[in-house]
């Protein structure tokens, strides 16, 4: 390669881990924010701080079957002097009321039904005779408590006193009219999909999670589920690199394996653009006869793109490319072919950049200081080294050898050990650095 070539793409020098991680940084943009239906948005982040229209829960309302009383009435209440109410009606959830409790009065009330008039607590009906004159209490039912005599009248025995308020949910003890229900910046789960729901929110403003296409290039290889030729592998770095996006927050696309052919892999490309946020590839990144993705790439960058391709002061993952793709600069990062270099070059560059653009703070994963259970080395000097570990109680054990193609020392593990570029060896019982990983891939923590 000629000095212009290589100054053109980057490879003139060896770039460090955090300068690479800056440049894409640098260039990563969010995505403009759209308004989705409320499962839509499950893992989006919101755009706008969501406020209470108006309280939760709307009205005093039974956390339990059984009755609404006056307080004053069933004080001092016991199994042998129970307190005997007349029965006035029935508060079903969803009704409209109609009841009130007055002097010597009860409602049966369901659970969610409103607090009629009047009454001032809720007892359970287990606590009760269930209206039947003394008999052993019964279950509410859709219609309101079993027993009784027809059309919701007549007696309940209570058994028990019930303090003012007992068993009442109070109007806006959840949220009140007003509160910030969620701030911006929040990611949507399950529970904050809830809470919109409840308080009457059928849509919100969101930044879509990034449509991540993935990958790979090489034509050795084949599916899983696929009988191996001589010469053949099977494909996993396209399911690594997807599962890596999903946990990342992102939707992925995996297009699976793309042979070592410029054109192909040039089609291909083209072909998913329309449909991407970013673009990973694997392999085809070094300096081989075969390394197809710099000449597929050639022509494709348009007037707003380009693509570096650079050496990385790292092991594993040393080979990377990264750049704008299309008319759009869709993100391309171009990551090594082995599954270890391909999973830790998308744990420090990728990950980072799909929060990036999903709206977040780019969080690294959680770093912690560690006892090495072994000694680690030979580390190359001048390079910063990931090595897979497995943590527990502030120690942690490397797995597997230092090997890019050991992915199932990766499956393994649950974190990388960071051996520092001016570090060759690292005695046992040294304190290292160790990033933890977490969901998948890399195992969970224990």
């Amino acid at each position: 390669m000629s000095d212009a070539a290589a100054a053109a793409t980057g490879t003139d020098r060896l770039w460090s881990v955090d300068e690479h991680l800056a440049d894409i940084l640098r260039t990563v943009r969010p995505l403009e924010p759209i308004e989705l239906q409320l499962l839509d948005a499950q893992g989006c982040v919101l755009v706008e701080d969501v406020t209470v229209p108006a309280a939760l829960p709307p009205f005093d309302n039974s956390s339990m079957d059984g009755y609404a009383v006056r307080v004053a009435d069933v004080r001092g209440a016991s199994e042998k002097f129970p307190a005997v109410l007349t029965v006035v009606g029935d508060v079903a959830a969803g009704g409209e009321g109609g009841v009130a409790v007055g002097p010597g009065q009860a409602a049966r009330i369901m659970t969610g039904a409103p607090l009629p008039p009047g009454a001032e607590a809720v007892v359970p009906v287990e606590w009760t005779d269930g209206g039947l004159g003394g008999g052993p209490a019964t279950t509410m039912s859709a219609g309101g408590l079993a027993g009784g005599t027809e059309g919701g009248l007549g007696e309940v025995r209570v058994h028990r006193p019930v303090t003012d308020r007992a068993h009442v949910r109070a109007r806006g003890s959840d949220v009140a009219a007003g509160d910030l229900a969620l701030a911006a910046g929040t990611v949507l789960g399950p529970a904050q999909l809830g809470l919109l729901a409840a308080i009457g929110r059928g849509t919100v403003t969101v930044r879509p999670r990034p449509r991540v296409v993935v990958l790979s290039t090489g034509s050795e290889l084949v599916p899983p589920g696929t009988e191996l030729a001589p010469g053949r592998i099977h494909d996993s770095n396209s399911y690594l690199l997807a599962a890596c996006a999903r946990d990342a927050g992102a939707l992925a696309y995996r297009v699976g394996a793309v042979e070592d052919d410029a054109a192909t892999l040039r089609a291909t490309l083209e072909d998913q653009i329309v449909r991407a946020d970013a673009i990973v590839t694997s392999g085809g990144v070094s300096v081989g006869a075969y390394d197809v993705v710099k000449a597929a790439l050639t022509g494709l960058t348009g007037d707003e793109g380009r693509v570096e391709f650079r050496r990385l002061a790292m092991q594993p993952g040393k080979p990377q490319g990264y750049g704008r793709l299309g008319p759009g600069g869709i993100p391309l990062f171009a990551l090594p072919g082995n599954p270890v270099s391909a999973y830790v070059s998308f744990e420090l560059f990728v990950r980072p950049a799909v929060r990036a653009m999903m709206g977040l703070e780019p969080p690294e994963r959680p770093v912690v200081h560690a006892e090495c259970a072994e000694p680690v080395g030979p580390s190359p000097k001048g390079r910063r080294q990931y090595l897979r570990g497995r943590y527990a109680d502030g120690r942690v054990t490397p797995v597997g050898g230092a090997g890019s193609h050991l992915v199932g020392a990766l499956a393994r593990a649950n974190a990388l050990i960071v051996v520092p570029e001016d570090v060759t060896s690292v005695p046992a019982g040294a304190e290292v650095d160790c990033v933890l990983l977490g969901g998948l891939p890399g195992g969970l923590l224990d």
